[in-house]
């Protein structure tokens, strides 16, 4: 990571796939609702073990807080309890488990601590990042698996839909290849440790290793824990030139090469918005 700060620039990148002019602020999406723990009974009342779901792109902040509110312990306990956890991370996460709380349906029974639930989802990530298809892909793509992890975390949180995501993953790669500041309201969010509606020009000059505003490159970690679906289009994004894209409505988002194709991506997307009563980005 480059401490240099590009030229303010006439692009952004917003989380979902929104990108707007550097001068306004952007839609973000929201965060991720409470956990659904599910627990089942027979017919006898007898209590089967339950169900802690864990969904792709929550951060390592909310999956910390859903297994204490899932084991009833106090707020804090599951974070604190994590230096103990061993946790088998890879090198380059120095101890951070950001990316490697796999998402899925943990069992939860009655010898279920914090410490045992982080270790079965780092468990359970690193058989699927290990994996020969996964390695292999991100080595066809010059990185290692911890930056196609960071990669993948990326297009979880800025693909509008499982489709678009191999596109997503592309533009990250053209704009890194090109020397372009990625510009990703997602990270300044996570820099932020919130879920904003807008992200305003004073938030892009955060000091902080995560604004990809101000930073080249990619992120010093992961900024959520994304699914095998992102992690698929990281190691095969789609081919394709694009280094723009912009959600102008819901099921329609528009990837391009050109800014000024953009510019007018753009423009459709604000009167959209001003008809809907949504804010709109200024392009001045």
């Amino acid at each position: 990571m480059q401490m240099n700060t590009p030229p303010r620039s006439t692009i952004r990148l917003t989380r979902r796939g929104r990108l707007v002019l550097i001068a306004t602020g952007a839609v973000v999406a929201g965060a991720a609702v409470a956990v659904p723990l599910l627990i089942l009974e027979s017919a006898g009342d007898e209590p089967k073990p339950r169900t802690l779901v864990i969904p792709e792109g929550w951060r390592a902040s909310q999956v910390y807080a859903a297994i204490d509110k899932a084991l009833a312990l106090p707020s804090g306990t599951t974070r604190k309890a994590m230096p103990t956890a061993g946790l088998k991370l890879p090198g380059d996460a120095r101890g951070n488990p950001e990316g490697y709380l796999f998402p899925a349906t943990y069992p939860l029974d009655a010898k279920a601590t914090p410490q045992t639930l982080l270790a079965y989802m780092v468990d359970t990530a690193g058989k699927r990042f290990n994996g020969a298809p996964i390695a292999a892909g991100a080595q066809r793509n010059a990185m290692n698996v911890y930056q196609a992890v960071t990669v993948a975390s990326l297009v979880q949180a800025e693909a509008a839909t499982k489709a678009d995501m191999g596109k997503v993953a592309r533009v990250v790669f053209n704009r890194l290849e090109r020397g372009m500041p990625l510009q990703m309201d997602s990270t300044i969010n996570y820099a932020l440790n919130r879920s904003t509606l807008k992200t305003t020009e004073s938030d892009t000059r955060v000091q902080s290793p995560y604004n990809s505003y101000q930073r080249m490159g990619l992120p010093p970690t992961p900024i959520d824990n994304p699914g095998d679906e992102a992690m698929r289009a990281v190691v095969n994004p789609t081919p394709g030139d694009w280094l723009y894209f912009v959600t102008v409505k819901p099921g329609d988002t528009r990837f391009t090469a050109s800014l000024a194709e953009h510019q007018r991506n753009v423009a459709e997307f604000n009167r959209n918005q001003k008809a809907s009563g949504s804010p709109s980005a200024a392009t001045g």
